[in-house]
């Protein structure tokens, strides 16, 4: 039988004072003319169906038209808030193509598809009721992947840039197996630095849908990239599985590619170059970062006997007495990341010394 690995539900964390102070110091709180909530008075629904005819989980919501122009108009000086820092002299020129609403996990999502009428192109964004795990994790994300992350927060309302890619699990079925060897391997690579990227950094669920392949066509050939795309399990869960994306059964495929393209050897190089930057992208926003640790080893985003499990797991994995003491998944978080900036540290002196 498959080890159950996630809870039932995770619950909704408000953003503490600290959180606030912190986000308006880095710009990602703004006044927005839209909450959430108002995205929720819609009078009807049609279910979102995909080009296999396939259920998406998501429905195409309408609304009275009293309130849809109003609305509109809203998410078209949200767009303008998110992309050219409130701007409106393009609003004119853009269009809400549809307003969807995914019934399915944790965030209930809002996502917008805006289109500019000139030339027809078009992205989304999404609006989501604010949690302060969610953003820590976009945060950290933000600081400590090869990713930037586009976001703001006003009271109980996130938004969020659209995150451009193939979803995993869409990718795994439709275009993984019809791949070159070496793009194989190099897929392998990246999701043994994308595992250990999510376990550094304690960022859970990472189901094949909740990531995306990112293609990157160079001069003679395609390279792809691993971004996660869902932040909500950012330091809950209690079990550190729950933290690498390998144990995932959506997962496996890529597990065993890992298996067949990789040496052992190999494999343990790609996680030590993820840990080696990591602790450079920790060392360069020091400030940045600290301040956002101190926020959270203040902050309750766990239960108390998940922060006690995965302390003692971690011991187990690493033997720090440190975990065991942690009173909060910041302080678990932080013990962590120093434990990987200390090594890192610590081999580069021992290299000088030496050289």
């Amino acid at each position: 039988m498959e080890e159950k690995l996630m809870s039932k539900k995770k619950p909704t964390y408000p953003i503490n004072d600290r959180l606030d102070s912190y986000l308006k110091d880095c710009n990602r709180q703004i006044k927005i003319p839209v909450f959430y909530d108002d995205l929720l008075r819609f009078s009807g629904s049609i279910v979102v169906y995909d080009s296999n005819d396939e259920d998406t989980l998501w429905i195409r919501v309408y609304y009275e038209e009293h309130e849809r122009v109003e609305i509109e108009s809203s998410l078209k000086k949200v767009y303008t808030i998110l992309h050219s820092d409130g701007n409106e002299d393009t609003i004119e020129f853009l269009n809400i193509d549809a307003i969807d609403y995914c019934t399915f996990g944790n965030s209930k999502p809002f996502r917008i598809k805006i289109r500019n009428i000139l030339n027809d192109n078009y992205t989304y964004i999404y609006v989501k009721k604010a949690d302060a795990s969610r953003i820590y994790g976009l945060e950290l994300e933000h600081m400590f992947s090869p990713n930037r992350i586009n976001f703001l927060v006003y009271k109980n309302t996130l938004i969020e840039e659209h995150i451009a890619g193939i979803p995993g699990d869409e990718f795994i079925k439709d275009f993984l197996d019809d791949l070159s060897d070496r793009a194989k391997a190099q897929i392998a690579k990246e999701f043994v630095k994308f595992n250990e990227r999510c376990q550094m950094r304690l960022l859970g669920d990472m189901r094949s849908y909740n990531y995306v392949i990112v293609p990157t066509h160079d001069f003679d050939q395609v390279e792809y990239k691993i971004r996660a795309i869902d932040f909500d399990q950012q330091c809950y869960e209690g079990k550190l599985k729950v933290y690498q994306p390998q144990f995932f059964k959506e997962n496996f495929k890529m597990v065993d590619l890992v298996a067949n393209k990789l040496q052992p050897s190999s494999i343990e190089q790609y996680k030590k170059e993820e840990r080696s930057v990591l602790a450079k992208r920790m060392l360069n926003a020091r400030s940045r970062s600290n301040t956002l640790m101190d926020c959270m080893c203040t902050d309750k985003i766990s239960s108390k006997e998940n922060i006690q499990l995965l302390g003692e797991q971690l011991y187990g994995f690493t033997l720090d007495l440190k975990f065991r003491r942690c009173k909060s998944m910041g302080e678990i978080l932080k013990t962590g990341l120093d434990f990987v900036r200390r090594n890192y540290e610590n081999v580069n002196m021992k290299r000088l010394l030496e050289g």
